[in-house]
């Protein structure tokens, strides 16, 4: 007898649907799964036959065929067990299940039948939604995940045995009721060191909150113990809150990860990643075996921090240009070529040269010239070419250290933050654009309008600096955030000359 089920597979951050088709015919007991299932789906025939014996049902011995179709695109993952074990019960029609072709099956069923939660249940029910699917049967501790998923029906169950029950009418189930992203949406200025902790380094404070209130990436150049790091950890607490698209998009990369807490069920805040410097290139922009998300998709829509940044092997570094640019990272490999998304924004650090002491007039560079120059190469041009601001952080001096004076709270900065941020969302609204950063190159020429001062100034900046077509237009992108900030509508030349700032210190040290 044959019987049909639908369930999903996952293919980078898309699902896509599979026929579990079950035939159990006479012959030899035998339990046969093809369609390009890896090792962890043939597996399944263990778990899947203890989990029916276990649950008092009758486990047909005789040969059981289950096709997983389409056949030609390989299938990962534990998600298929329940979906086959109510494609084989299906089959016997003693057990009187009705309407089983109505829902789509996800789950991965235990020996003892209890239904056990899987990665990527949020992007796989969007994915079905969008193919037109409408009710699903989960495991119980994928709920609250599914909540944020609107226009379907989604049950949660614990066990086969529930399942089966339900699908015979004997047992009622509750709805899994949508939950509103509003209602638990957490803020961010509870997160890491607050700005008021950080005193002095004015300088490199406004140039956070331009990176924060745009989405600019930013470099930090300076002395050991000058504050980078800690001006990092407090950049969290002024980012931006999330949109409910934004945060979709990253639960869906957690969730895939399996870095989802699910209490919460959804990401309600921007990832901060920071990676140590002996992080693999595999570790940073994903692949490996199973093609897994990387550093650079976890920190989508939030902040990549790399400390000590020329620490890092200069392979690894390169490696950063393509997502820098476009915002994605595709991962191909012999079995699957795969896109992620890596809309982050790059915070790095580093010293000067290997001691640290390079420029300061209190302490002596022990450095030579070529150690200084290789330390300073591990930084290609392309790479400080897509860094919208660069900026010097200098030590604190000790009567700023034990100055009494009330530094600005981050909570104060993020509004501001914010204000910015929802300008930007208000005039992007139709063009699938967060933030300043973000503008192509058709965007920039629509918003990013000089008079004729400011023209003239971007004008003598770039000959005298000799600046690249992208350095300009990233110069462009960071004054309108200027702009934006001091709720300006259009860019003036006092916007223009402090964009223009951020990008010099190249010409300093990459003479």
């Amino acid at each position: 007898m044959l019987a049909k089920v639908k369930s999903f597979g996952l293919q980078g951050i898309e699902g896509y649907p599979i026929d579990v088709e079950v035939d159990v015919s006479n012959g030899l007991p035998h339990f046969e799964i093809v369609g390009l299932a890896d090792t962890s789906i043939k597996e399944a025939k263990e778990r899947v036959r203890s989990a029916i014996k276990n649950s008092a049902y009758d486990y047909p011995i005789r040969r059981i065929t289950v096709n997983l179709a389409p056949a030609d695109i390989k299938k990962e993952g534990s998600l298929y067990d329940l979906a086959i074990a109510i494609g084989i019960l299906s089959t016997d029609e003693e057990n009187k299940i009705q309407n089983e072709k109505d829902y789509v099956y996800i789950g991965e069923l235990s020996l003892d039948g209890s239904l056990k939660k899987v990665k990527g249940i949020l992007p796989l029910l969007i994915s079905a939604r969008g193919e037109g699917y409408k009710k699903f049967i989960i495991p119980k501790e994928n709920e609250k995940e599914a909540s944020f998923v609107e226009g379907i029906i989604v049950y949660g169950v614990n066990s086969l045995d529930e399942t089966i029950k339900f699908l015979r009418g004997d047992l009622k189930l509750e709805q899994v009721q949508e939950c509103k992203y509003d209602q638990i949406k957490k803020e961010n200025a509870n997160r890491g060191l607050d700005f008021c902790h950080v005193k002095g380094q004015a300088m490199a404070k406004r140039a956070l909150e331009i990176a924060a209130a745009g989405g600019h990436n930013l470099l930090m150049i300076g002395p050991p113990g000058s504050g980078k790091s800690m001006l990092a950890k407090c950049f969290p607490s002024i980012l931006p809150d999330m949109t409910f698209e934004e945060a979709l998009e990253v639960t869906k990369i957690h969730s895939i990860a399996g870095e989802l807490d699910l209490n919460d069920g959804i990401v309600t805040q921007r990832p901060f990643r920071s990676p140590h410097h002996t992080a693999t290139i595999v570790a940073l922009i994903g692949g490996g075996t199973h093609s897994k998300p990387g550093e650079i998709s976890l920190a989508d829509h939030g902040v990549l921090f790399l400390d000590e940044f020329p620490e890092y092997s200069k392979q690894l570094i390169e490696t950063l240009r393509q997502p820098l640019e476009d915002g994605v990272i595709t991962v191909a490999r012999n079995k699957a070529t795969i896109t992620y998304p890596a809309n982050f924004t790059l915070i790095a650090s580093m010293n000067p040269c290997p001691c640290g002491n390079y420029g300061r007039k209190d302490k002596e560079c022990h450095c030579s010239a070529s150690q200084i120059s290789k330390y300073l190469s591990r930084i290609s041009g392309p790479i400080m070419d897509r860094i919208d601001i660069h900026i010097e952080v200098d030590s604190v001096t000790y009567d700023q250290l034990k100055s009494e004076d009330t530094e600005e709270k981050s909570a104060t900065i993020k509004e501001r933050v914010n204000r910015a941020r929802q300008t930007q969302l208000d005039r992007y609204k139709n063009d699938k654009n967060y933030s300043n950063a973000k503008m192509s190159v058709t965007q920039v020429k629509k918003y990013c309008k000089l008079d004729n001062t400011s023209e003239l100034l971007l004008r003598r900046a770039f000959e005298s600096l000799n600046l690249s077509a992208r350095a300009h237009d990233r110069i462009l992108k960071v004054a309108r955030t200027i702009a934006d900030l001091e709720g300006c509508e259009n860019i003036e030349a006092s916007h223009i000359a402090e964009a223009i700032s951020y990008r010099t210190l190249d010409r300093k040290y990459w003479k």
